[in-house]
């Protein structure tokens, strides 16, 4: 049985997240809101912006690849659409990165690595 490939940054295929999880938001207007009446006002300027939170556990090579997309200002994402269930594609840029050691080894170690993908 294959895997699905769940995201691909720039042309790279990424190993299997260990939790992948896609968000959809609406971004709303400053003047959304409640009226004087009580009732809810929603101007929506965007509909179904995407965010990705994302965790893998990686090597060290794995580690400073991720770390190297981090630094960039914006990457071409294919992902796995969780509604669809189909490959689509979008500008994104990576929010709250963390990386943390799970477990010393001779490789250099087991690193767990998380962030979130953030539609432009």
């Amino acid at each position: 049985m294959a895997f699905i490939q769940y995201l691909t940054f720039d042309g790279t295929p990424l190993p299997l997240p260990d939790s992948y999880e896609v968000q959809m938001a609406d971004v709303e207007a400053d003047s959304s809101g409640e009226t004087e009446a009580g009732t809810t006002q929603r101007d929506v300027v965007r509909l179904g912006v995407v965010s990705i939170p994302v965790t893998f556990s990686v090597s060290p090579k794995w580690l400073k690849l991720l770390t190297g997309f981090k630094q960039k200002e914006k990457i071409t994402v294919k992902y796995f659409d969780t509604e669809t269930l189909e490959i689509k594609q979008a500008e994104m840029f990576i929010e709250g990165y963390k990386a943390s050691l799970v477990k010393d080894t001779s490789y250099k170690g087991l690193w767990k690595v998380s962030f979130t993908l953030q539609e432009f």
